[in-house]
């Protein structure tokens, strides 16, 4: 009887870690309101990328990922980005492990991902220490 109980507690507690874990995916629009991004699950790692720009083209043509320090990928377009790569769930609502890249500046930074509440996710990247970064909130998109 005790091998049950222990049994049913663990399937139910893995089952609220999963919905905790997953409980950052969906639609967020970023805090300067310009892009939205997805954020999905692929192998138990977390990944952003764009799918909305409000201004999706420039001169006719989509933006480019013109400030990218690898130069090989200058003609890449900002939709459909990967900004967001590679995070981890640790607990509490919480995301490690992960980058952030800028397309405005071309740089990567080191990023922690905290889910504040249901509708909004604080993204701090970072150098070296998450001490030493930038917060800003993005916003969940009903849809």
């Amino acid at each position: 009887m005790i091998q049950i109980v222990v049994l049913l507690m663990l399937w139910i507690s893995n089952g609220n870690n999963t919905q905790e874990k997953d409980a950052i995916l969906g639609v967020w629009l970023a805090d300067d309101r310009l892009s939205k991004v997805q954020m999905y699950e692929t192998e138990g790692k977390y990944h952003g990328k764009v799918i909305w720009l409000k201004h999706p083209t420039e001169n006719g043509k989509p933006v480019l990922d013109k400030h990218n320090e690898n130069t090989q990928l200058r003609d890449k377009p900002v939709m459909g980005l990967i900004l967001l790569k590679n995070f981890s769930y640790q607990a509490n609502f919480v995301w490690n492990g992960g980058t952030v890249y800028d397309p405005r500046s071309g740089k990567t930074y080191s990023c922690k991902l905290s889910l504040r509440n249901r509708t909004q996710l604080d993204v701090r990247g970072y150098i070296g220490n998450p001490i030493f970064g930038k917060t800003v909130t993005f916003t969940r998109v009903e849809e």
